[in-house]
């Protein structure tokens, strides 16, 4: 194999995909799927329509099609997880069967339901674990200042990621290695708590731990990392944003609390709503190849930070030619390398040599 030449830098490659409004990237096997918010699932392969639920789907704000995964305990794609917004604007997460690349609708079995007393701070990641347990994560009902009181309520499923046991048929089990399975008044569902608005996290099975991007109030956005042997972490909100104090606004008792490892200030480049990435593990870029990468949707960076040294972001932006519109979400195609969805459209993180 002939060496590589060295990494001068790094570029976009525009990928064809014809979708309003591109929401998520994923894999299965050797397929690569886009997700686009009106409530199609589509395959970036072949162009071709794998589900289309549009007529179930509140699409508006941060509603819509949120999230969606394949698991991975059935060969050959054939169960695919959404969660979206259904069309009184409450949250659904629900299984669809697949065959021959397309899902049907008429299919669909329920795995969990939310009521939502707002319509923003929904959420919307779902990822499977390499044991086929699977994560979903929930904002803490909308409004803000944690307006309900979700996010220190561990009887609330809002303001966490919870952990499942799902199937092809309706419902859910509850893993029995779950951090709070037999404590009277809190929810055994859940995994993670003290979260705002997890919109994206990503479950790296090399470092088995979980990074996640939540989205802040006013001032702050943050990034946090957290060992898959940490379930039941706290995270702080309300009583933190960031690295500071929220409620209180001084003076606040952070111990216990696993705070983030990246704070971004909303005076740094116009940010306004993390967009958390995953961790690069593709071939195409060695020299970055356990980089955790980021942006936000309103200051359309790119950073990143090696997982050895997570106190040292860089920042990419400039070798992309300036901000990218609109971040929604990153993704691993099924060649293993980094792909962006955003409001311009789906890009392939490439190098250039």
């Amino acid at each position: 194999m002939e060496p590589l030449a060295p990494l001068t830098g790094l570029a976009l490659e525009w990928i064809d995909v014809d979708l309003g409004f591109p929401i998520l990237v994923f894999s299965s096997g050797s397929q690569t799927y886009v997700a686009d918010k009106s409530g199609l699932v589509v395959s970036m392969d072949t162009g071709e329509i794998v589900l289309d639920i549009r007529e179930k789907v509140l699409d508006g704000g941060e509603r819509g099609l949120l999230g969606a995964a394949f698991h991975p305990s059935y060969a050959d794609g054939s169960l695919l997880i959404v969660h979206y917004s259904d069309l009184v604007g409450n949250t659904q997460v629900s299984s669809f069967a697949v065959s021959e690349n397309v899902a049907d609708p008429q299919t669909e079995r329920t795995i969990l339901a939310i009521e939502q007393p707002a319509g923003n701070h929904n959420g919307g990641m779902v990822q499977f674990d390499s044991a086929g347990h699977l994560y979903v994560g929930l904002g803490d009902g909308g409004g803000s200042g944690d307006r309900y009181g979700n996010g220190q309520n561990l009887s609330s499923l809002l303001g966490s990621i919870v952990r499942l046991e799902v199937s092809d048929q309706a419902g859910y089990s509850i893993p029995p290695d779950n951090p709070f399975v037999g404590r009277a008044d809190v929810a055994p569902e859940i995994w993670l708590w003290g979260l705002r608005n997890p919109w994206r996290f990503w479950i790296d099975e090399v470092t088995d731990s979980v990074f996640i991007g939540d989205v802040g109030q006013n001032q702050y956005e943050e990034v946090s990392i957290v060992s898959m042997a940490d379930a039941g972490a706290n995270l702080g909100w309300p009583i933190t944003e960031g690295l500071h104090c929220f409620s209180p606004s001084s003076g606040c008792d952070s111990s216990g609390l696993t705070l983030p490892v990246v704070e971004v200030s909303h005076a740094d480049a116009g940010s306004c709503s993390i967009t958390g990435g995953i961790v690069y593990r593709g071939t195409a870029i060695p020299e970055l190849a356990g980089t955790y990468f980021f942006s936000d949707y309103c200051g359309g960076y790119l950073r990143g930070f090696d997982l050895t040294n997570p106190d040292r972001v860089t920042d990419y932006t400039s070798q992309l030619g300036g901000p990218v519109g609109q971040v929604s979400s990153f993704g691993q195609g099924a060649d293993g390398e980094l792909y962006l969805a955003t409001s311009q459209g789906v890009y392939r993180l490439v190098p250039e040599r």
